[in-house]
């Protein structure tokens, strides 16, 4: 009787497997025919020549690499106006900013636009956002976030919260919006239905603090220098000559550079924004005793030596100096990104969730480490116009793919919205990036369009506008100024002579300001909006409200 009893137990077991074995199989194949979910992480200012995928002479960045390994890297993927807010509007609506409203960081976005994570929640997407927004405090469409306001700080910030309003964390903000991105996946996710995530990181942005663990090594690391790093601007017009953003004369040297306030004085420092010594007090004041005890001990080394060295500085040491210390604190900060974003990716591997999401590394824009002598973004040339681009899906995108189209964050919002099987507003002014995805997206675009509004202001960047392809770019700049400039961009890659009146270029000039006035009518761009737009501008300026 035993025996049986025995047997009877095993065929149970036996059967109790076979059926599990099915489910899970079951399960595999549900899997892979449901809608793919959708991890977009974005970082602000991340140069993609901050990024080892692209180029490794300034740093490694392992863990973002491994998203171009197992999918695809783009070398051409650009945005429609190189700054942060406008960027974003621009990727939430799938829309140029002068339709968005969100032409600069002043302008307000048109909170009419319906933006892509509000049509995936209406699908049946669980939506979430984490991390920097950088206008407005209650993103549409997102069952959750928890997003810092305005900036944010990089030591214990404050966040706004869907469900418990403001609150201030302890901590390091990169790890932070890490720890709450992975507690959202494993804690809050509904196992039932397909999501999108928006894991957004303020670093690498303006003043770049990196953290304890990374400013401790990076402080004595020494960087390459771009070969434009004493460019004269000779060549070029106005705009080049008459910005705000030169690593020697526009830094700040307390948040920028880490001086500390007191040596400024000491050493009499007076070439620095009013605001410097205050922000920097405020920054550092954040931070509890522990934290602010090693950075004075790590920062205040370099202050010493800085000290001794000041003096017998030439202009052109300063120069070299200043270069290294951005570089140091940019990179640093970098570190913890590439940290945190391996986490998510180790994560997704480990939890089967890896084979059915698409992952998308990107940044607001492209940003400058030294090249023509600057920091910052805002122009039309390559290292701001530029984003860091890479894409994996498995099953859809080849591993170790490169594609060297022209990709704009425009695209974005309609690509999200095809791969979830939702039907696209017909006022988007994208395209899918599905084809490409697929290896069949030849002739994608072969003219991307560019539009800069934020002048008079911060850097003094004139307003611009202007058409891109492969091989030229045409610019406009129109407000203070009326010039054109024309750049081949296949015989002189880091754009350095305007050829607008060679006549070698009469040709490529006239055919590429017929294609910019097609493409000025096509996304809906006009004189007339340039001009209604300067004088909306004009306004808040008279009240104040615009910052220089």
């Amino acid at each position: 009787m035993k025996k049986i009893t025995l047997s009877i137990a095993a065929v149970a077991v036996i059967a109790i497997g076979i059926f599990s074995f099915k489910q899970v199989n079951e399960k595999k194949r549900g899997n892979a025919a449901r809608r793919p979910n959708i991890v977009f992480i974005m970082s602000d200012d991340h140069a993609y020549q901050a990024i080892s995928a692209y180029d490794t002479r300034l740093t490694q960045t392992p863990n973002i690499d491994r998203i171009a390994k197992e999918g695809m890297l783009f070398t051409n993927a650009c945005v429609t106006n190189s700054i942060c807010a406008p960027s974003r509007a621009v990727i939430l609506t799938g829309k140029h900013s002068h339709l968005n409203g969100k032409i600069d960081n002043y302008f307000p976005f048109d909170t009419t636009n319906i933006t892509f994570p509000q049509l995936l929640q209406k699908s049946g997407y669980q939506t979430a956002m984490f991390g920097k927004l950088h206008f407005g405090n209650n993103p549409k469409g997102f069952d959750e976030f928890q997003i810092l306001p305005d900036q944010g700080d990089y030591y214990n910030p404050d966040i706004i919260t869907k469900k418990a309003g403001k609150k201030k964390l302890m901590g390091y903000v990169t790890d932070l919006i890490t720890d709450i991105t992975l507690n959202w996946l494993q804690n809050e996710r509904d196992p039932e239905k397909p999501f999108f995530l928006a894991y957004l990181h303020k670093a690498p942005h303006r003043e770049w603090l990196p953290a304890e663990r990374h400013y401790k090594e990076f402080i004595s690391k020494k960087f390459p220098e771009p070969a434009t790093l004493f460019d004269n601007y000779e060549g070029r017009g106005r705009a080049s000559k008459e910005q705000e953003m030169n690593l020697l004369t526009h830094m700040n040297w307390a948040g920028d550079s880490k001086i500390f306030p007191e040596n400024m004085d000491k050493l009499g420092i007076k070439e620095s924004h009013a605001y410097d010594k205050r922000n920097y007090t405020y920054t550092v004041g954040r931070m509890n005793p522990d934290q602010r005890k090693t950075w004075d001990e790590t920062y205040g080394k370099m202050n010493e030596e800085f000290i001794k060295n000041y003096p017998s500085m030439t202009e052109k040491d300063k120069m070299k100096w200043r270069y290294q210390r951005y570089m140091q604190d940019y990179l640093g900060c970098i570190a913890s990104v590439d940290e945190g974003v391996g986490k998510v990716l180790d994560f997704l591997k480990k939890n089967n969730l890896d084979e059915n999401t698409i992952v998308v590394y990107t940044s607001d824009q492209g940003f400058y480490l030294g090249e023509h002598g600057w920091f910052d973004k805002r122009f039309i040339f390559d290292e701001s116009f530029k984003t860091p681009l890479l894409v994996k899906w498995p099953g859809v995108i080849k591993a170790g793919s490169k594609n060297s189209q022209m990709v704009q964050n425009l695209d974005f919002a309609q690509t999200f919205l095809e791969a979830a099987g939702v039907k696209s507003p017909s006022d988007m002014q994208g395209e899918s990036l599905i084809p490409i995805f697929k290896g069949k997206g030849k002739n994608f675009r072969d003219a991307a369009y560019y539009h800069y509004y934020e002048y008079p202001s911060v850097h003094m960047v004139k307003r611009h506008y202007g058409i891109i392809t492969e091989k030229y770019k045409l610019v406009h700049f129109y407000y203070d100024v009326d010039e054109w400039e024309l750049y081949d961009r296949v015989n002189d890659k880091n754009e350095m002579k305007n050829v607008y009146n060679d006549p070698k270029y009469a040709s490529v000039k006239k055919e590429l300001h017929q294609k910019l006035a097609a493409l000025r009518v096509k996304y809906k761009d006009s004189e007339t909006l340039d001009k209604m737009y300067i004088e909306k501008y004009k306004e808040l300026e008279a009240k104040g409200k615009i910052f220089r």
